[in-house]
């Protein structure tokens, strides 16, 4: 489909729909390797410290509601508690892992020296500002920390958290006043402005406060750095104002005030949510995000414009859920036109340049995002052996989505094509930007395997936790990371093959790491840390690990499947015959069959026609037991299992107090294996209409043993033992499915006319007074196929030649249609008055009972709505008339 090029930016990549603007790795597109993997040989340990590690073991999150609709139900009225519980509804949003889910790690490059300043929240409730210093020597490490082996800190002067911390370096450094860069702390009502400094007569760093800012009307939510001024910066409240600062105007640890700036939020709805805001590309032009939408900001005239860049509502048609809201913000690349905004679902770049058209959509598949930064490709794909990508890595980009809390962060690479373009010249809006390759996961734990078996064992370990847990409780996860600068991570490591990154992250743990990630063309598994690297079953890990020593003794039962294994790869005969011929002299030392069973089967099969002395009971003897409707495999089935001797029936279903015993004498520890008990109903064996409920050791269950093994075992017993070559399990079954197919086309009356069984037309009489083989009595079984929302014989026809399967032994239906009664009959009250209301026989496992008036009034009820219901509905209707079925 050709598409313009407006329109092929509303098609996301990674959606169900073909995304025209993704481009592959090619000849003619040499993107080179895009997936990043840890390089578990270079893993070093910076620094640790349990003092650092943040409290994760929080009170659970519950909220007002689950106390205000469980009280009394005289003490608070519903209406009351539920606009109680919806003043709560928006503070309590993510209050549990709030802290969590901003990055926790800065790293601040000196701009003279091979030095990198960490910056992280610590104390007690992370109010204060922590630090130390990294040095780069002699293609080695080393940490400074301070005279005590501890880390620096600084003070904001107050005991609130730390949420967020943003870091504004410097690039030309002045030695007069060592500024080596500018960050700001935000805590929940106040901003505080830092200036990192080193100093020359300690050769140490140290931190001072500048001033701060508190807001005691309303929290902050979001305060960022100007790319074009160093000293200005922007702060966003969650009411919508913002406010604009410059370093110039501060004193030395006083509070300041910053100039408020009017913004005309015309369509400003308290229920929406204040997100983040940035600079984009004039100092003076801001974008702002909230809940449902992202707007640009002009403030260069005098008159502040407002527009619109982006809408929730764009999104509908891939992202239809309707708690849909935007998350994150981000400034993108290649220059300052362009943002990045992330939803519930989709990630989305933009050009302030083209309001409401997006540039590119990505599919993100990421739970809650709350992370993203906007990175060069080439600061991923640095100090490389041979640069054979040059090209895609000086001119892609890429942007890091993640959770910080839920541990999951993808890489999705976009860039400009023109570059691999001979003679283009890059002067137009938009350039041909497309995303390169679909989104990659990288894992930033580094120790952890991806695998599917370590995958789903990480699922079911997080399921089986009590609700009032979080899983990341119960393990290390990455807090916070940073990437270090190229120059400082050549110092460090050898050149890869096709380049990478040095990552730097803080776990829950307290532990600083170092690690080294390169470039790949596949994602690597981590065998180290992954259980299932040893190829032979390891017991041990058959059960959850944990962090205590288990304290009770470790049972294991295992159960023997060499017959599935032989019945799986068509090989059972052969098995069984083997086994039979090496253990037939053993036989005769078995104990005799017990008297109980074989009497229950013999009543069993007494009720449904079949005698103990019969050689081969008639297929038509087998259709008395459908009452029903049951699929013609089933009959098929009932019709094998009575063929079959008594004395291997007996083998088939035991008493409960045997199947005990039996395994008992597998292992002294029994094994909870669990057989439904022979029911009372009379019906034939395996006794497919059953039900599960607890039953005694004198009960009957069963069948014990399956039925192609009993087949084997009664083709051995009649003289055949030699049935290696000649013997087909398959073949048996087919010949039984087209018997019981015969007959039950002689049998029965179809509902919609001739129908096809086993690609052989069976003529089904129309009349219902023929009789059929050995009987008097007119036809009294139905033969249909269901047939979902229609009933005619065309379109049941029709749905058969166009099914994408069709099977005659599952798909065909035979039930028995009761005998109608005679008006001069004596009005019945039994549980057979139910007929009238059914065109099969209903059957009740329960004792028979007569109804009393106020059952027979109910029933009356039941029946006028039953009738109502069948006049209405056509395709009963139809059934009806075409099976010869009248109601009374």
């Amino acid at each position: 489909m050709e598409l313009s090029e407006e329109w092929k930016s509303f098609f996301p990549v990674g959606s169900s729909t073909v995304a025209p603007l993704l481009l592959s790795s090619s000849p003619s597109l040499p993107l080179g390797p895009l997936l990043f993997n840890p390089n578990p040989n270079s893993l070093s340990l910076i620094f640790s410290s349990t003092t650092l590690q943040p409290s994760l073991h929080y009170t659970p999150c519950l909220l007002p509601s689950r106390f205000l609709l469980s009280s009394h139900p005289s003490s608070i009225l519903p209406s009351t508690a539920s606009s109680i519980t919806s003043l709560f509804s928006s503070t309590q949003q993510n209050d549990a892992a709030s802290p969590f889910l901003r990055n926790r790690l800065h790293l601040l490059t000196y701009p003279h020296r091979p030095y990198a300043l960490i910056l992280f929240p610590a104390g007690d409730n992370d109010h204060k500002l922590s630090f130390f210093t990294l040095r780069f020597e002699d293609s080695r490490f080393h940490t400074q920390l301070d005279t005590n082996g501890d880390v620096f800190y600084a003070s904001t002067g107050s005991l609130h958290r730390i949420l967020n911390i943003s870091v504004n370096p410097v690039t030309d450094y002045d030695e007069v006043d060592g500024v080596i860069g500018y960050f700001l702390a935000t805590t929940l009502y106040s901003v505080h402005w830092f200036a990192a400094r080193h100093n020359q007569i300690l050769d140490r760093p140290s931190v001072v406060c500048l001033g701060y800012k508190m807001f005691k009307t309303c929290p902050v939510a979001h305060a960022c750095w100007s790319p074009h001024i160093l000293e200005e910066s922007l702060v966003l409240l969650e009411s919508g104002h913002l406010f604009l600062f410059d370093l110039e105007c501060f004193g030395s640890g006083a509070g300041f005030k910053g100039t408020r700036l009017k913004v005309p939020w015309n369509d400003s709805s308290e229920s929406k949510a204040w997100l983040s805001c940035e600079f984009s590309w004039h100092p003076r032009i801001l974008v702002v995000a909230r809940s449902d939408a992202v707007f640009l900001v002009d403030l260069r005239l005098k008159e502040c414009s407002v527009n619109c860049l982006m809408k929730i509502e764009m999104l509908r048609m891939y992202a239809p859920d309707e708690n849909e809201q935007f998350l994150a913000l981000s400034r993108a690349a290649p220059d300052n036109f362009y943002f990045a905004v992330a939803s519930t679902s989709v990630l989305l770049l933009c050009d302030v340049r083209k309001p409401l058209v997006p540039v590119l959509q990505w599919v993100h598949g990421i739970e809650g995002p709350s992370f993203m930064s906007v990175l060069r490709l080439s600061d991923l794909r640095s100090h490389s052996k041979e640069d054979n990508f040059k090209v895609a890595s000086e001119s892609g980009f890429c942007i890091m989505l993640g959770s910080i809390w839920n541990c999951e962060f993808n890489i999705f690479c976009y860039g400009s094509i023109l570059p691999f373009r001979k003679g283009s010249v890059t002067s137009k809006i938009n350039p041909a930007i497309c995303a390169w390759e679909v989104p990659l996961e990288i894992n930033l734990s580094g120790h952890e395997c991806h695998c599917g078996s370590c995958l789903l064992r990480k699922e079911f370990t997080k399921d089986a936790l009590p609700e009032w847990t979080d899983w990341q409780q119960k393990k290390e996860i990455v807090l916070g990371f940073g990437i270090l600068s190229n120059k400082l991570a050549a110092l460090l490591t050898e050149p890869d093959e096709n380049g990478g990154f040095t990552l730097i992250r803080l776990t829950s743990s307290g532990k600083f790491e170092l690690q080294r990630y390169h470039a790949s063309w596949a994602p690597a598994r981590n065998l180290e840390d992954c259980p299932d690297q040893v190829l032979c079953l390891n017991r041990h890990l058959l059960y959850p690990m944990s962090d205590e020593d288990y304290k009770f003794p470790k049972n294991y039962n295992y159960l023997k499947l060499d017959y599935l294994y032989s019945y799986a790869y068509g090989g059972l005969t052969r098995f069984l015959v083997r086994k039979l011929k090496r253990n037939f002299q053993d036989a005769h030392d078995k104990e005799p069959f017990s008297a109980e069973v074989h009497e229950l089967l013999c009543e069993k099969l007494n009720a449904c026609g079949f005698g103990q002395l019969r050689s081969c009971p008639e297929v038509t003897s087998v259709f008395n037991d459908v009452k029903l409707p049951t699929s013609l495999h089933e009959v098929a089935w009932r019709r094998m299992w009575t063929d079959l001797p008594m004395e291997l029936l007996q083998l088939a279903f035991l008493s409960r107090a045997e199947c005990h015993k039996v395994i008992g004498n597998l292992d002294h520890n029994r094994v909870a294996l669990e057989s439904l008990a022979v029911p009372e109903l009379p019906q034939l064996p395996p006794f497919f209409l059953r039900k599960s409920s607890p039953h005694g050791n004198n009960d009957i269950v069963g069948p014990v043993i399956p039925f192609p093994v009993l087949l084997v075992l009664n083709k051995y017993r009649n003289g055949c033992s030699n049935l290696e070559g000649e013997f087909s399990i398959e073949t048996e079954l087919s010949l039984k499915y087209k018997e019981v197919m015969q007959v039950a086309g002689e049998i029965a009356v179809s509902a919609y006319g001739p129908t096809h069984l086993d690609d052989h037309a069976v003529s089904l009489a129309e009349d219902r007074d023929e009789t059929w083989a050995g009987y008097s009595k007119p036809k009294s079984f139905l033969l249909y196929r269901p047939v979902s929302f229609n009933s005619s014989a065309a379109a049941a026809d029709h749905v058969r030649e166009k099914s994408v399967y069709s099977d005659a032994n599952y798909d065909t239906f035979i039930s028995h249609i009761p005998e109608k009664k005679s008006t001069e009959q004596t009005e019945s009250v039994g549980q057979e008055i139910f007929d009238d209301l059914s065109p099969v026989e209903l059957r009740f496992d329960a004792p028979a009972k007569k109804l009393e008036p106020l059952g027979l009034k109910a029933y009356d009820l039941l029946k006028r709505q039953m009738s109502k219901w069948q006049q209405s509905f056509d395709s009963y209707k139809e059934f009806c008339i075409q099976s010869r079925f009248e109601k009374k």
